[in-house]
């Protein structure tokens, strides 16, 4: 992961994506057990098409595709690993962008969203895969309650977070 992190981190230096962080299964074992993914999910804040609100990944995929880096389908490889780029898409994971903490990996620095932001983007999105995510820093013990709670509220996920506490709170 660590050649891969460079030149992503190469690319926020050369201006061609801005802010980023890693979230999804890859995120989540900053503060899990691994568990097998297939990709990383790098959520970015992309610059805008000039005169519109379109955002464009071709300046993302001519960078790395010059450097002889693949496209496979939504991904390009970087060093053996599938990356997906993505924007934020919602106001969830804009907030978890921003709040993005830095951590080192084998001497790289990058981002990655905090566990809540994980924890209540899984939620919002409510896959089986998610639940059982949330179910897993929930018994790590790796969530902070009260800024949790915060972005559930913020977010307008209380009601939700309720019905998962009903459904699985028997078989914590």
């Amino acid at each position: 992961m660590k050649a891969t992190l460079e030149i992503i981190n190469q690319m926020q230096a050369d201006g061609i994506i801005g802010q980023y962080a890693i979230g999804g299964a890859v995120g989540a074992t900053f503060y899990l057990e691994p568990v097998a993914t297939l990709d990383i999910d790098v959520f970015v804040s992309f610059q805008t098409v000039p005169g519109s609100k379109l955002i464009s990944l071709a300046p993302v995929y001519e960078y790395l595709t010059a450097r002889g880096f693949k496209a496979e389908q939504e991904h390009i490889v970087i060093a053996g690993w599938p990356v997906k780029f993505l924007p934020p898409g919602n106001a969830l994971v804009e907030e978890a962008l921003a709040q993005a903490v830095g951590t080192d990996v084998e001497g790289v620095q990058t981002r990655v969203m905090t566990a809540e932001h994980l924890a209540a983007i899984a939620l919002q999105t409510g896959r089986a895969k998610d639940l059982a995510r949330i179910l897993q820093f929930i018994e790590s013990g790796t969530l902070a309650a009260d800024r949790l709670d915060g972005i559930l509220t913020r977010h307008g996920l209380v009601a939700k977070w309720e019905n998962f506490g009903d459904k699985f709170k028997d078989n914590r």
